[in-house]
């Protein structure tokens, strides 16, 4: 069966090879992973980032775990996908504690799982225990049919060498996508972490950015980089300043 996450997936590596034969900016709406993730975020708040969403026919609505059944609900019967974050933002619990807050998100409707390594096995050189910790995370995500997993590397932390080894050990534990950061690191996406996890994944998977990304020009440059997935929180003003293009230029290609 065709699932959501498949064609997502594909559309992920399909578009890292054809931004200049059938992208244009109307699609990189449908990449943005429309996002709040403060701790003060209210439920009302919530039901409007949902509702935004649908709206604006983002990819899917990125929040805490404790708001995964509020958005399920908001989003029942829509095609935006709830994500929500595990780990989240240090990555330094026990992987066995990453794996079981996974499931009972997927179990409370969510459909993509953004989970943060672990960085101190990373910086320790303990790539077994890294890998371990991605795997443990990305098994639980299979195990339901259709759920992706991201894994976050908070690469303002890392050296390129470890932003190398966090993409390739990624790739080996058969995550979905590899994603820049958390955002609550003190630094957010740029165009070389882009095009170096880029390199290192390959067009087998997805790459998100995260953090910074901001405006159209923005989106633009993170997914001729190499991203596939846009982690924003303004997603509503990149997907004005889109439609505002699009009616500026005739519905012309961009």
């Amino acid at each position: 069966m065709v699932t959501r996450r498949f064609l997502l997936v594909q559309f992920a590596i399909i578009s890292t090879q054809t931004w200049g034969t059938f992208m244009d900016n109307e699609n990189i709406i449908g990449m943005i992973d429309h996002t709040l993730l403060k701790a003060d975020a209210t439920e009302a708040q919530i039901i409007t980032l949902c509702e935004e969403a649908m709206e604006y026919g983002f990819a899917s609505v990125c929040v805490n775990g404790s708001y995964v059944p509020l958005a399920a609900q908001t989003l029942a019967g829509s095609d935006v996908l709830v994500c929500t974050v595990v780990g989240f933002p240090l990555g330094a619990m026990d992987s066995a504690a990453k794996a079981y807050e996974a499931e009972t998100a997927i179990g409370q409707g969510a459909d993509e799982i953004d989970m943060v390594i672990n960085i101190g096995a990373l910086k320790s050189g303990n790539l077994r225990k890294l890998h371990h910790d991605i795997a443990a995370v990305v098994i639980a995500c299979h195990t339901y049919e259709g759920v992706i997993c991201k894994v976050i590397q908070e690469n303002v932390l890392l050296t390129d060498d470890e932003k190398r080894t966090a993409s390739r050990i990624s790739k080996e534990a058969h995550a979905d996508f590899v994603k820049t950061s958390t955002g609550f690191g003190g630094g957010g996406a740029t165009l070389d972490d882009v095009r170096l996890m880029r390199e290192v994944v390959g067009p087998q998977m997805g790459v998100k950015a995260a953090g910074g990304v901001r405006t159209l020009a923005d989106a633009i440059a993170m997914v001729e980089a190499g991203a596939t997935r846009l982690g924003a929180s303004a997603g509503v003003a990149i997907a004005k300043e889109i439609r505002r293009e699009g009616v500026a230029g005739g519905g012309e290609d961009y």
